[in-house]
């Protein structure tokens, strides 16, 4: 644990703490008016509650479940006070946390003992995706691994060149057969690429378009089986980037990509622009998928391992 101290800096927690400002305002704020000039907390204020996190996003799954343990709590003692009341969300919204399976870490290494290691990044257009793999790229990077960046969304406008200038940028390896080309053998041969030239690393950008298109879906499926015939077992990572700002069409958004492909990450971006981050509650809950990183600005270091104790102590920070 000291060494995940050492290695969250100051920076880092500020970050954190200015990109949970709106979702902490949103939540807490809303709470502390519900509580305004009561000495207790009753079956009567569980209510309102209810409403509060709901409105924050944190989805009528997850929230019943808290508000059945909180009454529990009430049914055995009657009521509780509302000093206690924080203290006890904590450790709720923390057991919530805890159950998907997201590991403290200090470095982010894609689950493998292959070579190289191979991760596929999914999501629709605007959560954020291709920027998220340019910033993870510049973290392999700076861990001294050869990185290679193929361009599999090869439909959507300059997705292309965007991918390119981020390979640029970290001096990665690229890969691309340009435009309207098939993602699928873009994948393969990306892999193939990557062996050939010792990458240690292989990133795939796919395509993004709406959730609601099931060819998008069928493409993914089709995408992951070429990766797996030149390298079995490969992708060694599925990465879903969800944007928080959407709230609960991130969870449907979840619901639809896990049902594509057996997606094994999860990266929610844009934290810092929203009041809605109680979606990472509902999100760890329902998919018990591990969240692996967080966007909290939009610089190229604002991109964080998601740990549980850092975020927990941040949204409940006085």
């Amino acid at each position: 644990m000291s060494m995940f101290k050492n290695f969250f800096t100051k920076e880092k927690k500020q970050d954190l703490d200015k990109g949970l400002e709106k979702t902490k305002s949103n939540l807490f704020g809303k709470i502390a008016k519900a509580v305004a000039g009561k000495s207790t907390v009753d079956v009567g204020f569980l209510d309102e509650l209810e409403q509060i996190l709901i409105s924050a996003d944190v989805g009528l799954d997850t929230t019943v479940k808290i508000i059945d343990r909180l009454e529990e709590r009430v049914s055995k003692d009657k009521y509780f006070n509302t000093d206690e009341l924080n203290s006890i969300l904590k450790s709720e919204i923390k057991l919530i946390l805890k159950e998907n399976l997201s590991e403290d870490v200090t470095t982010y290494d894609i689950p493998t003992e292959s070579w190289p290691a191979v991760m596929l990044v999914v999501g629709v257009n605007g959560v954020g995706k291709t920027t998220t793999i340019g910033k993870l790229a510049h973290q392999f990077r700076n861990q001294g691994k050869s990185v290679l960046l193929g361009a599999a969304d090869t439909f959507r406008a300059a997705a292309v060149d965007q991918l390119r200038i981020w390979a640029d940028r970290n001096d990665c390896l690229f890969f691309s057969k340009g435009m309207n080309t098939d993602p699928a053998a873009v994948a393969y041969e990306t892999v193939q690429y990557g062996k050939k030239h010792g990458a240690d690393v292989v990133i795939i950008d796919t395509a993004g378009r709406l959730h609601t298109k099931h060819h998008l879906m069928d493409e993914l499926t089709k995408i992951k089986r070429s990766i797996n015939k030149i390298m079995p077992g490969a992708p060694h990572e599925v990465m879903l980037v969800l944007d928080a700002t959407t709230g609960q069409n991130a969870i449907e958004q979840a619901k639809h990509f896990t049902k594509a492909t057996d997606v094994t990450a999860l990266a929610l971006t844009k934290l810092d622009g929203s009041a809605k981050g109680g979606v990472v509650l509902g999100i760890s809950d329902q998919f018990k998928i591990p969240i692996k990183y967080i966007g909290v600005g939009e610089g190229i270091e604002h991109l964080q391992l998601f740990n549980t104790e850092e975020f927990i102590n941040s949204l409940f920070a006085d």
